[in-house]
């Protein structure tokens, strides 16, 4: 059952970064963890960020991987207890707030990311967590207002823990922090948020809230996601685009499908999650036909097609588009994983909210056409 509940405090806007030092102070926080990675730092947006602190001066991880691990968080927890941290910034994309999520949970609730299993009930017992301030540098996950947190652990399960109450204090959205993100990182962290609209749509979970945001979130990305791809530095896209993204992950709440369920185990190879839904949604769309008519409509009216048009054809013309790979071939995956990949997915938590039941025969045979 989906619980209708909205909780955040969102600064959206172009500047918005500005206001960090106040929200720190606001939060009661004395001594932040920020957690990025050295591709933020790189780009100069790291030194914005901590510019825009002062007068605070964060405790810097910026080893993020491009999944978050176990090992990072353990790395982080290090930092935290020496370095006598009482709150948590993370500037990135999905990984580092991800990581953000589950450093703010171990601090306030000790033991290991483990306990907190969504699959084993441990998300149940998460109570309030320790501050955090989420601040997205892409237009993709919509992790800023997520309520998960997905996590590779040091034996190679994939842990996910599930709470509202890990959702980020505070989110600032900064449009201005995307006018550089290189045209393949925007497409595919796009596609990623358009996923998120159209795959909770077609979710059989009932909650018109969700349900009203997600279309609203394809609307935006079907038509400024093209646009964002190909002139990075129209800040009318970039600005819609960010709040699609935002609008993806509010919606999370009605539940994802099949893309998504195939696209957690792949990820774990080190792929990034969003140029693997860019190849798994058209085939997710084609499987469905016929088991979600009604949201079917509802997205072709959202993206402007014709009512008898085929919205996994739109889907896979759209990823040719924005010139992200088609196949998981062309990302390197070995077809002999296939059948594990399957069997993973088939297990997936969001699965069971996908339109059409699948077995794992199913999911080989999306996984297979999809090669």
């Amino acid at each position: 059952m989906p619980l209708i509940q909205y909780l955040s405090r969102i600064l959206f806007d172009f500047g918005a970064l500005s206001g960090l030092g106040e929200e720190i102070a606001r939060l009661g926080i004395r001594r932040p963890l920020l957690v990025t990675d050295k591709g933020i730092a790189a780009a100069g947006i790291l030194t914005r960020a901590l510019d825009a602190a002062k007068p605070f001066a964060p405790v810097l991880y910026d080893a993020t991987p491009e999944n978050p691990t176990e090992a990072a968080l353990l790395d982080c927890l290090e930092l935290w207890r020496d370095r006598g941290c009482d709150g948590v910034i993370a500037l990135g994309g999905g990984s580092a707030i991800d990581l953000a999520k589950a450093v703010a949970l171990l601090t306030s609730h000790g033991g290991a990311l483990a306990d907190y299993g969504v699959k084993t009930g441990g998300s149940e017992g998460i109570g309030k967590v320790s501050p955090q301030i989420a601040i997205p540098t892409a237009a993709g996950t919509g992790a800023e207002v997520g309520r998960a947190c997905v996590m590779s652990l040091l034996d190679g399960r994939k842990s996910v823990a599930v709470n509202l109450n890990m959702v980020a204090d505070t989110v600032i959205c900064d449009p201005e922090l995307t006018l550089s993100l290189p045209p393949q990182l925007t497409a595919a962290t796009g596609i990623d948020a358009l996923s998120h609209g159209i795959e909770t749509t077609c979710s059989p979970w009932q909650n018109p809230p969700a349900a009203a945001i997600a279309l609203d979130c394809v609307r935006r990305a079907a038509k400024w996601l093209p646009i964002a791809v190909q002139d990075g530095g129209n800040r009318q896209a970039r600005w819609q685009m960010m709040m699609a993204a935002l609008m993806g992950g509010m919606c999370l709440q009605k539940a994802l499908g099949a893309a998504h369920a195939m696209a957690n185990p792949l990820g774990a190879l080190g792929l990034h999650h969003g140029t693997l839904i860019g190849v798994l949604l058209p085939h997710v769309l084609r499987c469905n036909e016929g088991h979600a008519d009604a949201a079917m409509s509802e997205l072709r009216a959202a993206i402007g097609l014709h009512p008898s048009a085929a919205l996994h054809d739109w889907a896979r013309d759209l990823v040719a588009q924005l010139g992200l790979p088609g196949t998981l071939g062309a990302l390197g995956v070995d077809a002999a994983v296939l059948p594990e990949m399957a069997r993973k997915a088939s297990q997936d938590r969001l699965s069971q909210t996908n339109p059409r039941p699948l077995t794992q025969a199913d999911y080989l045979a999306l996984l297979q056409g999809a090669a």
